[in-house]
């Protein structure tokens, strides 16, 4: 087994986050959704692709066209979340209200809601408001 070590001969090339991107049948549905949420900006599409840039550089998020996506079942298990997002706020009534009237669906099975609120994205994609840092 060979190992690189960092040496003044050797540079690693360094690494930064940029992206997490979604699955889902309308990405520019979805990038809508996400830009009202955050506050980002549509900075690159397709027919088939939405990418939301973050602010000076910062990490962005992707919205990826799948023909034959299916959303995550909430909370079952038949389709599995493979990733999602915690979105913070100072009023955790408030922010739900706000992220509901973006189009967000508030699903019945909410495991801890005084700490933090499940819902689900227009995709389909469950995510958390929290006010936990």
């Amino acid at each position: 087994m060979t190992t690189t070590e960092n040496t003044p001969e050797t540079t690693l090339p360094a690494f930064r986050y940029s992206a997490v991107t979604f699955d889902c049948s309308d990405p520019v549905e979805l990038a809508r959704f996400w830009g009202d949420v955050l506050g980002l900006s549509v900075t690159f599409q397709t027919d088939d692709f939405c990418f939301l840039g973050g602010k000076d550089g910062a990490p962005g998020l992707g919205f990826n066209r799948l023909p034959d996506y299916r959303p995550p079942t909430w909370p079952g298990t038949d389709q599995e979340k493979q990733a999602h997002i915690d979105v913070g706020t100072d009023d955790l009534d408030a922010g739900e209200a706000r992220l509901l009237a973006l189009g967000a669906v508030k699903p019945d099975f909410q495991p801890q809601p005084d700490r933090w609120r499940v819902l689900l994205d227009p995709a389909g994609h469950p995510f958390c408001v929290t006010t936990v840092a």
